[in-house]
């Protein structure tokens, strides 16, 4: 089963993305490094805060499973870019988590953070660097 996302050009390298399913809508905007006003999200910010977002939610499905209490998680990643060809070459990701967990625990996180689909759609040349950091 497939998610429909639709997409409408508004103008001045701006794209309207729309989720199907929940209608939620999204405007990204070309960086400023290529064009843009950086005004929004640039579709390769959206890689990046996917990647970072996916990795939480993996995390968060596992841990609610196993009754871990993870409040105040939260991730950082770092978006850098290319040149020739112009694309996505490192995504430095911090994982921030609650320092109450077990070593245990910690290792069952971070093995099922790996397990992002996100993670697991980008090409091999993009260096995904997790780093999980127990401070919360």
């Amino acid at each position: 089963m497939g998610v429909l996302i639709e997409g409408e050009y508004i103008g001045k390298k701006k794209v309207r993305l729309r989720h199907e399913p929940s209608g939620a809508e999204i405007v990204t905007d070309a960086p400023r490094d290529n064009q843009g006003e950086g005004s929004a999200f640039s579709p390769t910010d959206l890689v990046a805060g996917a990647l970072g977002a996916c990795m939480m939610t993996i995390i968060a499905i596992i841990g609610e499973r196993s009754g871990l209490d993870l409040a105040g998680m939260r991730m950082r990643v770092v978006k850098e870019m290319q040149d020739d060809p112009r694309r996505i070459a490192r995504l430095p990701v911090e994982i921030h988590l609650p320092s109450h967990l077990s070593p245990e625990d910690r290792q069952k996180l971070e093995r099922a953070a790996g397990t992002c689909p996100v993670a697991r759609s980008l090409l091999p040349d993009i260096h995904v660097v997790p780093c999980f950091l127990y401070d919360v």
